[in-house]
């Protein structure tokens, strides 16, 4: 049984204000886009004959019962009793980019494991499992746009619809871990509604739609604002870093000739749906 878990975006994002648990409160807007893996599960109940998780593309270097796919079969195996299978990733969406790649995994797989052993899950338990995973995740138990609080798992669908523009997306070759993002940005109450700023016009975005880690981000890895200066150049009506990963993507009215562009970056381009 083959899926294709696919990315997200972030469309602004807020830090509001660092928790009691060493969380941060945040505000943001996933948006999901067709940048997918490639991800097949099936049945092998003696447990001996493949292995548990093979991987191709983009190499996953981080043991078993590290490896979020893994985790995520295994919360599942110990609630419901389920027999061995054999996982195959072939891994597209990169890493320590702020798309979202391995949350989607993990949650394709649950998604996966229901129609394979017809589980039957109601939304409630999807979500019980996604929170177990990490917070992204329960974005991509809907995978519908939504705005995100609390550290991104609460959650409310949004009327936005970005059909028929084109997207870029554009990662140089360094990766930006979660916790050394969050370990310099400086919460602070938004100045706009993102709810609200979101309804006007994308080439209206710019004048209130932000991302809280770009302010330090971009000093510390310079290349990223001269990414971002780029995808204006060649006409961006919005660009943005996603999330707290060295994503850049900017939203055009058009598809784009971008070769030559971003020498050495991992860059895709899509249309949104």
């Amino acid at each position: 049984m083959i899926s294709f878990p696919n990315a997200k975006i972030n469309i602004g994002l807020n830090v509001i204000r660092r928790r009691n648990d060493g969380f941060h409160d945040i505000e943001t807007i996933f948006y999901p886009v067709k940048l997918c893996d490639i991800l097949e599960i099936i049945e092998n109940p003696e447990g001996d004959h493949m292995p548990l998780f093979h991987n191709t593309g983009l190499l996953i270097d981080v043991p078993l019962d590290k490896n979020i796919c893994v985790k995520a079969f295994r919360l599942l195996q110990k609630d419901l009793k389920l027999p061995e299978i054999s996982i195959h990733l072939h891994k597209i969406v990169p890493f320590g980019a702020g798309l979202g790649g391995g949350s989607s995994d993990a949650m394709f797989i649950i998604s996966l494991l229901d129609k394979l052993f017809s589980l039957d899950l109601n939304d409630e338990k999807i979500r019980n499992y996604a929170l177990n995973l990490g917070s992204d995740c329960v974005f991509f138990s809907i995978n519908k746009p939504v705005m995100a609080k609390g550290r991104g798992e609460l959650i409310e669908q949004v009327d936005l619809r970005l059909t028929g523009y084109n997207i870029i997306i554009v990662k140089p070759p360094f990766n930006i871990s979660t916790i050394e993002a969050y370990s310099e940005v400086i919460p602070n109450n938004p100045k706009y509604n993102l709810k609200e700023s979101i309804q006007k016009p994308v080439e209206k975005w710019t004048e209130t739609i932000t991302n809280d880690f770009e302010k330090h981000l971009f000093l510390k890895y310079p290349e990223l604002p001269k990414i971002k200066e780029k995808l204006y150049r060649i006409g961006a009506l919005y660009a943005s870093l996603s999330g707290s990963g060295s994503a850049v993507y900017g939203i055009f009215k058009d598809e784009h000739n971008i070769e030559g562009w971003f020498p050495g970056c991992f860059v895709w381009q899509g249309i949104l749906e």
